[in-house]
């Protein structure tokens, strides 16, 4: 049975209290354009093609650290779907299908990301670059923040240096218990039921993040190969991956890997994040057979990135939280 509420002075007193207004100025809405066309203009001049891929999907990708939304299909046929966290995959799916050098500007979402740098809805730049590998691409990502943030070039350091730089630890060879006691000294509750992966991403993000970046980019190259799961594993140390992540004034702007484009060893990291989903008590997720059909067909030799254009367009315009330049963050949707 529906209650339908007729009291018209309820429902003017529900009406009065909204804050229906958007959240950012027109000034931001106009910066907002302007970005677009700047990075549209961008990837003209270098013949790379502009796509658009579905933002749902019957599989998701089941990296523990990140959430995807889920909803239910009314048609049988539909099942349970996913809001895309990346187009990364079905980006993949047109690589190997022959569409060359490719870039994305879309809507993505991830669940229990809100805060001073996340909305669960935001806007991602993502593009791959056949016959590049991680540095051809790092100095690509490194000439647009020039054009669009007019910064000085990017200063590049390996995921090691940086903490040997910032904290007297290895990220490999320290002990774990060494990590977790710093860890734990830096603010981490419970430090002692923490991985070592849990212990160097709770370090990087409280320690050394905040430090990267202030003067020019700042890039990390050559992380732990348990944290890059789509990335390939450097040839000449297999314990790192060939991942790189971009920081400028603090803030984690880029993520971009050399693709990975073994199947069966991609189906292996699948169905470990599948495992350690499970030890961790969070949902089941379907692995996207489509994506490792493509692999198996060939993904050519390539690499891609990610960057978050909120975060970008915060930086370009020196603002301090994302939703100042977002009309409805998702508190008001």
């Amino acid at each position: 049975m529906r209650i339908y509420c007729t009291s018209k002075v309820y429902q003017r007193n529900m009406t009065k209290n909204l804050q229906w207004q958007p959240n950012t100025s027109f000034f931001y809405l106009q910066a907002r354009a302007a970005l677009y066309q700047q990075i549209r203009a961008f990837f003209l001049a270098r013949d790379v093609l502009e796509v658009e891929t579905p933002a749902l999907s019957k599989a998701a990708v089941p990296d523990c650290s990140i959430t995807p939304f889920a909803t239910q299909g009314q048609h049988p046929e539909l099942g349970t779907l996913y809001l895309h966290t990346s187009p990364e995959l079905p980006m993949k799916r047109l690589l190997a299908a022959g569409s060359g050098a490719i870039y994305q500007l879309c809507k993505v979402f991830r669940d229990d990301e809100i805060g001073r740098f996340h909305n669960p809805e935001f806007t991602l730049l993502e593009w791959y670059r056949p016959d590049f590998d991680d540095m051809d691409l790092i100095a690509e990502v490194d000439q647009l923040l020039q054009e669009v943030l007019n910064t000085s070039p990017a200063e590049i350091y390996t995921y090691t240096d940086i903490f040997q730089k910032f904290t007297p630890l290895d990220p490999l060879f320290s002990p774990l218990e060494t990590l977790q006691d710093y860890a734990q000294q830096l603010g981490l509750q419970d430090s002692q039921i923490f991985d070592r992966d849990g212990c160097l991403q709770f370090i990087m993000a409280i320690k050394i993040e905040p430090q990267l970046g202030h003067t020019a980019p700042c890039v990390i190259r050559q992380f732990p190969a348990s944290q890059a799961a789509l990335a390939r594993k450097c040839i000449d140390d297999p314990r790192y991956a060939a991942r790189f992540e971009f920081y400028v004034k603090g803030i984690e702007l880029a993520n971009g890997f050399y693709e990975l484009t073994d199947a069966i060893e991609q189906r292996q990291r699948f169905e470990a994040d599948c495992v350690q989903r499970d030890k961790e008590h969070l949902p089941a997720l379907p692995i996207d057979e489509h994506f490792l059909a493509a692999l198996e067909a060939g993904l050519p030799d390539c690499a891609g990135v990610a960057l978050g254009v909120d975060r970008l367009l915060m930086l370009q315009q020196e603002v301090k939280h994302i939703q100042e330049v977002i009309a409805f963050p998702t508190d008001k949707a």
